[in-house]
């Protein structure tokens, strides 16, 4: 599966993300030639390879005729969301850019309409009316599409702080359109006095993202720079990062154990209970022998790190143990998700886990059993045909 990872330390902005992009491998040329197809003029489209704290990347500019891009500028270009509609709709565009364009477009006239408590149909877009958004915005879906990635994913948002000069005058850090179209999205603020995060940036992230924290476990193939306008203490950039994501998964656990000679056996199945019950990520007992050849189970839990007393408290509490002994261990696991299939017997969930190609599949032990007993059937046969099933459905799919 292609990820589409976005570093916004930085923040984020239209011409940043379309650096980026290109930065990354989007062809300059494509760019242009699906730009050219938009009934609009009055611009000039600059990419130059610079450098932001000694980082290269691409900077992007949107140059306009007659400035219209100047808070204040009696020129200035507003538009309504019909009338940028309409542009996308006439031009020769591939409907999936169209759709997306619109979309982010979409985002942005609710967020504006909730700040300015009116309709949609009244909103003008003012800043992000004008040419340089609508070039920002159809230029990052023309890329999105280009790129063609599975997933994509975000770091959570560094918006800067204090306040920014706009058309109504000074607004804090982030601009209220911009907090808008971050609901739900994890932000932060440093001690940079900048706007970080741009209604435009935000609306087109917002609009394509939809899973923001900690980069996932891939295996990088491509990187790329979009070069913000502002010269920071940090590196005003945006950084992508386009990879595969790995068959396996990587983390640490706690393992905790302790061996046992004197409890009644019956307190073994309950003590496995309440551990599991508690979040326990596996546990399991082995038969060992100890000193004086005195036959013992050697009981072991896997948990988060972090979880060591928890666990070591309920293994105090319901076993005869004196102590609990732990340590960390690394583990590789395979991501799962489940399989649903028709049996004549009813549903049963099948798991299946893929690894280097190949996919596991594991009929649920707990869906098999109930369909058997109630259908007075061997929970071989059930177990059998579900697994049957899951590679029959597999196979069709291939």
């Amino acid at each position: 599966m292609k990820i589409l990872y976005f570093d916004c330390f930085s923040g984020i902005s239209g011409d940043m993300i379309l650096g980026a992009m290109l930065d990354a491998g989007v062809d300059e040329g494509l760019l242009r030639r699906e730009l050219a197809k938009l009934p609009i003029d009055g611009y000039e489209l600059q990419i130059t390879k610079k450098q932001k704290n000694g980082i290269t990347g691409t900077d992007v500019d949107v140059l306009l005729h007659h400035h219209e891009h100047e808070v204040g500028d009696h020129h200035h270009e507003h538009r309504n969301l019909h009338d940028i509609e309409n542009i996308i709709d006439t031009s020769a565009l591939d409907d999936h850019v169209k759709q997306t364009a619109k979309g982010i477009f979409m985002r942005l006239a609710r967020a504006e309409a909730h700040i300015h408590g009116t309709s949609l149909d009244q909103i003008h877009f003012h800043e992000v009316g004008a040419i340089d958004s609508i070039i920002d915005i159809t230029g990052a879906a023309i890329c999105f599409h280009a790129l063609k990635p599975d997933a994509v994913y975000a770091s959570p948002l560094n918006v800067g702080s204090g306040f920014v000069k706009c058309q109504h005058g000074l607004l804090p850090v982030p601009a209220p359109a911009a907090l808008e179209l971050l609901r739900g999205v994890p932000i932060y603020s440093t001690d940079i006095d900048a706007e970080l995060v741009t209604p435009t940036g935000a609306a087109v992230l917002s609009y394509i993202c939809r899973q923001f924290g900690p980069m996932p476990l891939m295996n990088v193939e491509r990187i790329g720079y979009g070069l913000g306008k502002r010269d920071l203490d940090i590196p005003n950039v945006l950084r992508i990062i386009i990879g595969e994501q790995s068959s396996s998964r990587r983390d640490e656990v706690a393992v905790l154990e302790c061996n046992i000679d004197d409890m009644n056996p019956e307190l073994y199945s309950y003590a496995m209970d309440r551990l599991f019950d508690s979040g326990a990520l596996d546990v399991f007992y082995t038969p060992i022998m100890m000193k004086k050849d005195r036959p013992a189970v050697k009981i072991t839990v896997l948990c988060r790190k972090g979880d060591e007393k928890k666990f070591s408290d309920i293994l105090m509490k319901e076993t005869s143990t004196l102590g609990v002994r732990s340590y960390y261990a690394e583990r590789m696991t395979l991501p799962r998700h489940w399989v649903n299939v028709s049996t004549p017997w009813g549903t049963v969930r099948v798991k299946a886990a893929e690894y280097d190609g190949s996919v596991k599949y594991a009929p649920e032990y707990e869906d098999c059993a109930r369909a058997a007993h109630n259908a007075g059937v061997p929970l071989r046969d059930v177990y059998q045909f579900a697994l049957a099933e899951a590679l029959k459905g597999a196979l069709e799919h291939a």
